[in-house]
């Protein structure tokens, strides 16, 4: 089951939330679990599909908007109309599929650099909806890939920390001005 918040799919001359860049502390804290799903959760959701929309986005995490808050917002049918947006709150993933697969991703919080990641081809994930409601969604190709790195943002992890080709990242990072400082590599 997908969002029942309606957003018109379109760029804003004045999106409701400013984005946080690679760099910002706020995007390297742990989010906090949402305990109360109320009209102003939806509010926050509705604000982040259009922050996202602006953007260009297909998925969205509260820690970019500098929100501590579990929830993130994709969209992977930015060009469907009639396709309405997953809103996941408090979002696990609960299994994995064996079959990696790489990818090139890019980021809101890291615009113009794109980078190929490894991740699970396919996973499954638990989440509430805007109205509180438990929901499960098994995920494959794009849509778990998005759920994944925007997941990975609620625990202040960005896709770049995930980049094994470091000379490639460090030659994209200084390409946009961004430090290769702000990178915290992870290996699993």
């Amino acid at each position: 089951m997908t969002a029942q918040i309606l957003v018109e799919k379109k760029k804003l001359a004045k999106p409701p939330l400013d984005l946080h860049y690679l760099g910002d502390r706020v995007l390297r804290q742990d989010a906090k679990r949402v305990t109360k799903i109320d009209n102003d959760i939806r509010k926050l959701a509705k604000e982040m599909l259009q922050t996202m929309y602006s953007s260009d986005g297909i998925g969205l995490a509260a820690p970019q908007v500098g929100i501590n808050k579990q929830i993130l917002v994709v969209d992977c049918e930015l060009d469907d109309a009639t396709t309405p947006p997953f809103v996941l709150i408090n979002p696990t993933i609960t299994k994995f599929s064996q079959e990696q697969c790489m990818i090139q991703e890019g980021c809101l919080s890291v615009p113009g650099v794109f980078m190929d990641v490894v991740r699970p081809a396919v996973i499954e994930v638990s989440y509430k909806d805007e109205n509180g409601r438990p929901r499960r969604l098994q995920a494959k190709d794009l849509l778990a890939r998005v759920i994944q790195h925007e997941i990975d943002h609620l625990k202040g992890v960005m896709f770049v920390d995930r980049v094994e080709n470091h000379i490639a990242l460090t030659q994209e990072l200084d390409k946009h001005g961004f430090s290769t400082q702000s990178v915290k590599q992870i290996s699993e």
